[in-house]
């Protein structure tokens, strides 16, 4: 693989975001739509896909207090900039918030699935305010714009596959290999940007050690008081770590994360336990560069074939990657990463996913939990094989396997979770 096309692509992919990126995106879209409207409307109609429907509907936002999406399409009326992309609404304060509040009364919103559309990730908003309206459109990826008009009058129009085609390249031909040998061997000022992500997750589960956000996992497991049920261990701490970005992350903390793939608490899991095994560890700044690099890269990878929104829950995906990480910071090399890497897929497959929540902290935790205990067997060279369920001796077609099942497989299950949560 070419790097450049890599770099593309995790460049792409792997960027700054506050709050849960599904109502996020809403709000982008929001954004810009009243943005082209020029004014703020009336009225505001928005169109979203049952997966981001699912995905926001309980999940806080950033400095409201509130869950949902009717806060999150006022907020990004009155406050959000598109120009931030997935940080849209890092201008959203005390006093915007209040005037966001207010806007919910007074103005007409209505948001509705489209069950029509054939994407996953689909957002579409209509603004209206007098005799003007305008509509922004986002598929295939959080930030992808697709179409804004205003009038009726086409402004900008693209494809649902986005605009990056060096990354697109990459997309196509990405294998295991070629993960683990640009992670290994890229030259190290090429992802020395990761050093962000470090600093940017770790800061959130700080922030999760001061408060109570959520239901509190990780505070929880970082209490003194608990050492004699958890244990004053590394494993205890990488855990502590992963589930308290997520606890203020899902609670709409106003903290920025570094997402993969549109996901921040992907993000959180392909970053928060490579670096708290690595800083334990004491390894060198390189070594953790490039476990990062080959975590992030991994679930980027597996996300590719899976799709940004499925039913199948990301943190499997993502502690996939920290999985990786963690062997490589153990000695491991490629034939311990993939052993690692069939270790996950034959545990964690099929963990659903029902919506960004409080509660995702409690399936990060199982992730990680598990990437831990199976990059400890890679490297003891103990792996799942191809006469067990749906391993296959080659890591890519596991890594197809795993996707299929939470792309094709999961379908049926996708409907069944939304009709259960929209109908409580």
């Amino acid at each position: 693989m070419n790097y450049a096309q890599i770099d593309a692509l995790l460049h792409r992919e792997v960027i700054p975001a506050i709050g849960c990126t599904e109502p996020i995106a809403v709000s982008l879209c929001v954004a810009k739509a009243c943005e082209t409207l020029g004014t703020l409307p009336e009225k505001i109609t928005v169109s979203l896909s049952p997966n981001i429907y699912k995905n926001a509907m309980g999940v806080g936002i950033p400095n409201t207090g509130m869950t949902g999406l009717p806060i999150a399409v006022a907020l990004g009326a009155i406050a959000g900039r598109s120009e931030y992309e997935l940080e849209v609404l890092k201008d959203a304060d005390s006093s915007a918030v209040e005037r966001a509040k207010d806007y919910l009364e007074s103005a007409d919103i209505k948001i509705d699935i489209d069950r029509q559309t054939k994407q996953m990730l689909y957002i579409r908003v209509e603004v209206a305010a007098a005799e003007d309206c305008a509509v922004a459109v986002i598929e295939g990826a959080h930030t992808n714009f697709t179409l804004v008009s205003r009038n009726n009058e086409v402004i900008f129009s693209a494809t649902a596959e986005g605009n990056s085609s060096a990354a697109e390249q990459a997309d196509e031909s990405l294998t295991m290999r070629d993960v683990y040998e640009y992670a290994t061997t890229v030259p190290l000022e090429q992802i020395e940007w990761l050093k962000e992500a470090e600093k940017m997750n770790i800061s959130a589960a700080e922030v999760s050690f001061t408060g109570s956000y959520g239901h509190g996992l990780g505070r929880l497991m970082n209490d003194n008081a608990k050492v004699s049920i958890f244990g004053d261990t590394l494993f205890t701490k990488i855990l502590a770590y992963t589930s308290g970005a997520c606890d203020a992350r899902m609670s709409g903390a106003m903290v920025p994360v570094m997402s993969n793939s549109g996901s921040g608490n992907q993000g959180i899991s392909a970053t928060v336990p490579v670096v708290v095994f690595g800083r334990e560890k004491g390894v060198s700044e390189e070594k953790l560069l490039r476990a990062l690099a080959l975590s992030h890269l991994t679930v980027v990878y597996i996300k590719q074939s899976l799709g940004r929104l499925s039913a199948l829950c990301g943190c499997v995906v993502a502690a996939t990657g920290s999985s990786c990480g963690i062997t490589y910071l153990m000695g491991g090399e490629f034939r311990e990463v993939c052993f690692a890497v069939k270790n996950m897929v034959a545990n964690l497959t099929g963990m659903i996913c029902d919506g960004a929540k409080p509660s995702c902290s409690l399936k990060v935790t199982s992730g990680v939990s598990t990437a831990v205990l199976s990059a400890v067997l890679a490297v003891e060279q103990r792996y799942t094989t191809s006469l067990e369920g749906i391993i296959d001796d080659d890591v890519d077609k596991c890594i197809t396997n795993l996707t299929n099942i939470g792309r094709n497989g999961m379908r049926e299950t996708d409907k069944l979770i939304l009709e259960i949560m929209t109908t409580k």
